[in-house]
């Protein structure tokens, strides 16, 4: 048999570690793909009722309050992606049922992605949604839910910008018998507070969740 000396055992043994080095790297990059949430194209994500502006449209500045108070600001759309639901409190069937599935999606969200992502009904029914009124709304059906509510205009003025249309129907009636008929899109703001397309009704939470990481992976 032949002798192997010390320096072939050490050539030996040094392509033995980095073959195996190699193989781990190969194993790691693997195992870090598969666990990536799954990415749609855009077609896919259109096809799931997810219409996404190849060019954002410019969101012009606004003042608002949030469920707590606070004012709210364009400045407050920057630097996550933002989901907005134009609804009301009053609403009988479509808001709340938006709100659950909203809801339901935002526990189906990957820690990162969630972290990315900001919530927000935006009342179209500022008259009866008072800041307190707003805050229990909001709160029972996610506590890390926005709302937001102001004078009407600037909510007529930012749901212009946003496709949201509404109207109240009927506003000479009671206080609580005038309706408020709206869109009832998901609208998406990207981080840097421009208008990046919306979700179209009916809503699936699974599909929702998948269309939102689809595009935070891909940006």
């Amino acid at each position: 048999m032949a002798h192997v000396n010390d320096d072939t055992r050490k050539a030996i043994r040094k392509t033995a570690v980095i073959s195996v080095a190699v193989i781990f790297v190969f194993v790691l990059a693997f195992f870090w793909k598969v666990t990536q949430p799954r990415a749609l194209h855009i077609s896919e994500m259109q096809s799931n009722g997810l219409m996404y502006f190849e060019t954002p449209r410019e969101v012009l500045p606004f003042e608002l309050l949030d469920e707590t108070g606070a004012t709210f600001t364009r400045e407050d759309l920057v630097g996550k992606w933002t989901m907005i639901f134009p609804g009301f409190t009053h609403c009988p069937d479509i808001c709340p049922t938006t709100m659950a599935q909203l809801s339901q999606m935002w526990g189906y969200l990957d820690e990162k992605p969630k972290e990315d992502l900001q919530v927000i009904m935006l009342s179209v029914d500022p008259t009866r949604d008072s800041v307190d009124i707003l805050n229990q709304y909001v709160n029972y059906f996610n506590e890390d839910f926005i709302g937001l509510t102001g004078d009407l205009g600037t909510i007529a003025d930012l749901a212009a910008q946003l496709n949201i249309a509404f109207d109240i129907i009927n506003p000479d009636n009671a206080p609580d018998e005038y309706d408020v008929a709206h869109s009832a899109n998901i609208v998406l703001v990207n981080p840097n507070g421009n208008y990046q397309g919306f979700f179209r009704p009916p809503f699936d939470p699974a599909i929702l969740k998948l269309n939102y990481q689809s595009v935070w992976v891909q940006n």
